[in-house]
């Protein structure tokens, strides 16, 4: 696990620069799942998902020199943002490698906070593109998900609950490559060892479930979703180690249940929500997590990056 001491520090260095984000109860949706429900409501974080927490951890933590050769990533969306932002914040240049199909209003915020972008239409091979980019240029990498200095970073939501509310029985965690989970597990497994903690993948698309059962990252499969931040390749390695040890269960989600979950999120917590971002209360609210009654339990809404025709289409039932 990420170490409960280097959560600690990225916490202090990008405090002032992030968000504390809320925890907002909700005794409606709670009430639907028979729990003490709360919303850890990363939507609201800087660039509109957790990942500007572990981007600007790792920005901060490198050398300047490491800066000064620019950065590179790779992501469909919201770690493309967050490291377009944290480049920003700390006066280096970036370059993002992004799908040519990643949604409009992701591509559209890298741009705004000022970030190159270089398109590729083979998702499977997005890793190949960014690592020709990245020697071509002489770039410094800023993993999306499998580096654990951005998992320190991911991992201070996590810390923020365990102060927040102390007597949390259960924790829900989107996962995708790992890294939000990876790190919130780290947090809440060390700060408060009696708490469950469930993981919540695509049924379609399940990457953790198939990875823990060969014992290492394998391909995942990349479903159409309104949940495109829940279909990365595969999931790293150092949040599969961590998931080995930290996590209690894992719960797939359908994208009906996804759908559902944006719905009631928006008329009943009035939260604009991405589809990654719903997936971790529609499993709950599925049924698909065990809660018994009356739980203490805290749901990490993880990003609102959507555009905003499908966000409608999701709401309308479409």
């Amino acid at each position: 696990m990420i170490p409960l001491d280097a959560i600690r520090e990225a916490a202090s260095r990008i405090a002032g620069r992030v968000h504390r984000t809320a925890l907002l109860s909700s005794a409606e949706l709670g009430g639907r799942a028979g729990v003490r429900l709360f919303l850890k409501a990363e939507s609201f974080q800087k660039t509109g998902s957790f990942k500007a927490r572990g981007a600007l951890n790792k920005v901060l933590s490198l050398s300047e020199a490491e800066r000064a050769r620019g950065l590179v990533t790779v992501s469909a969306g919201n770690h493309a943002a967050a490291v377009a932002w944290a480049a920003r914040e700390a006066g280096c240049a970036a370059v993002v490698v992004m799908p040519t199909d990643a949604p409009r209003s992701k591509v559209e915020a890298v741009r705004g906070y000022g970030a190159e972008i270089v398109f590729h239409p083979d998702r499977p091979t997005l890793f190949d593109k960014l690592h020709a980019v990245r020697e071509g240029r002489g770039l410094t990498f800023v993993h999306p998900f499998d580096d654990a200095v951005v998992l320190a970073g991911a991992g201070t939501a996590g810390l923020e609950i365990a102060e927040d509310l102390p007597d949390v029985g259960l924790v829900v965690v989107p996962v995708g490559g790992g890294g939000l989970l990876g790190g919130v597990a780290s947090a809440i497994r060390q700060a408060r060892p009696s708490a469950r903690i469930v993981a919540v993948e695509l049924e379609a698309g399940p990457g953790l479930a198939p990875a823990l059962a060969a014992g290492k990252p394998v391909p995942a499969p990349r479903p159409a979703t309104v949940a495109d931040g829940m279909t990365p390749p595969f999931v790293g390695a150092l949040p599969l180690a961590i998931a080995r040890e930290a996590v209690d269960a894992i719960a797939a989600v359908s994208e009906a249940e996804i759908l559902e979950g944006m719905r009631l999120l928006a008329t009943r917590a009035k939260l604009y929500v991405e589809g990654s971002g719903a997936a971790a209360l529609a499993a709950l609210l599925a049924g698909k997590v065990n809660a018994p009654p009356g739980t203490t339990a805290a749901v990490v809404v993880s990003g609102g990056n959507v555009d905003p025709d499908r966000f409608a289409a999701a709401v309308a039932g479409g």
